[in-house]
């Protein structure tokens, strides 16, 4: 494990306050939907905004209407929003991975096509990677895309596909030949393409975040396909590298958890200081991962480390604040903080689930620390 101590730099703390005094005017108290961490509500206005002020595709190259900026810098600004539980929806998908991806292994075409309008908080990107029998292992989807005439069409079925309902674009994983890993490759494809069917899926909580992705006899030209034929599997390592080992992996229930420190009370003291220890050794460990990532490393056993923990501390977290409460919070409150808890306790079952299991991510740090 390469896990390296790091702290912010001093140019790194003046940007997180510039971020906290923005949001102090942009999102008062009350004036917006509160969510939990990256599954914040879609608010497009609020997406260019960002944009706007260089705060999207922040590590997108300048050429491209990107910032240049470090892995770093973007982590500042993603705990400030992800601690406000701000609505981050419409870009989250796109700034976190899709453009980073794009980046690296697009075309010339591509990146010009779609970088200025992901660091512009203008499009929108779902994964298509998880299918019905094929979640974490994702070296068995069967989607299949075949070669036809200058294209390609593709067949087959993603489900668990978050926001693809209001999405302007799904990057998708599809089979393109029967080798476990080098048969699969990357595709960018428009939501309204003809042949696929975007269903969304009522949660327990009522959203209809998730979507079932039919794809049945898709065309896309080839211009479409991102990175070589077979490339899929690596890219998608890459790109999970940046999905699991964020700040979003422990922040969940961040801003609950900034109301209740407030308004706890001396019986909490024990609980909320070790809650606070915790959440301290996680954003050191995040912030390791986005070094790595700035040194051009490829940090994905430690972020699959990174994530397995944090997720499961979420699920302590959740737990201790409801035994605080003394009851189950009711999610027609009309108390916005009673509300967001009571979805915590709806949907933490799947904090553990999402960018991978418990299960699959140890065993891919096991496979690592072995050196296989």
């Amino acid at each position: 494990m390469r896990l390296a101590p790091t702290t912010l730099t001093d140019d790194e703390l003046a940007l997180q306050a510039d971020v906290r005094r923005y949001l102090d005017e942009r999102l008062p108290p009350g004036s917006y939907p509160l969510g939990l961490g990256m599954t914040g509500e879609r608010d497009p206005e609020f997406s260019r905004d960002l944009g706007a002020r260089g705060w999207l595709g922040m590590a997108l190259p300048t050429e491209y209407g990107g910032g240049g900026r470090t892995a770093v810098e973007r982590l500042v600004v993603v705990e400030e929003l992800l601690a406000r539980g701000a609505p981050l929806g419409h870009h989250w998908i796109a700034d976190r991975q899709s453009g980073p991806n794009i980046a690296a292994n697009g075309t010339e075409q591509q990146k010009k096509e779609f970088l200025p309008g992901i660091a512009r908080g203008e499009l929108s990107f779902a994964i298509g990677m998880s299918e019905p029998e094929a979640g974490s292992d994702l070296a068995a989807v069967r989607t299949r895309a075949v070669p036809d005439g200058d294209g390609w069409r593709i067949n087959g079925r993603k489900i668990w596909t978050s926001g693809a309902a209001d999405s302007t674009h799904i990057l998708t994983l599809v089979r393109t030949s029967d080798d476990r890993h080098r048969g699969l490759t990357q595709f960018i494809v428009d939501r309204d393409t003809p042949g696929l069917t975007v269903s969304p899926i009522p949660f327990i909580d009522g959203t209809r975040h998730f979507c079932e992705l039919q794809f049945d006899d898709v065309r896309l030209p080839d211009d479409r396909r991102l990175g070589e034929v077979g490339a899929g599997w690596s890219q998608n390592t890459g790109e999970l590298a940046l999905e699991r080992g964020g700040v979003d992996r422990w922040m969940s229930l961040m801003a609950y958890l900034v109301h209740w420190a407030h308004h706890a009370g001396p019986a909490a003291e024990h609980d909320l200081g070790t809650i606070t220890a915790k959440l301290w050794a996680f954003r050191g460990l995040s912030l390791s991962v986005a070094r790595m990532v700035d040194q051009g490393l490829s940090p994905s056993v430690e972020a699959a480390l990174v994530k397995e923990m944090a997720t499961r501390f979420e699920q302590e977290c959740l737990a201790i604040v409801v035994r605080h409460l003394g009851r189950t919070p009711e999610l027609d409150s009309d108390d916005p903080y009673e509300a967001l808890l009571a979805r915590a306790v709806l949907t933490a079952p799947s904090w553990t689930i999402r960018g991978g299991t418990n299960e699959i991510l140890r065993t891919v740090i096991m496979k690592g620390l072995a050196g296989k």
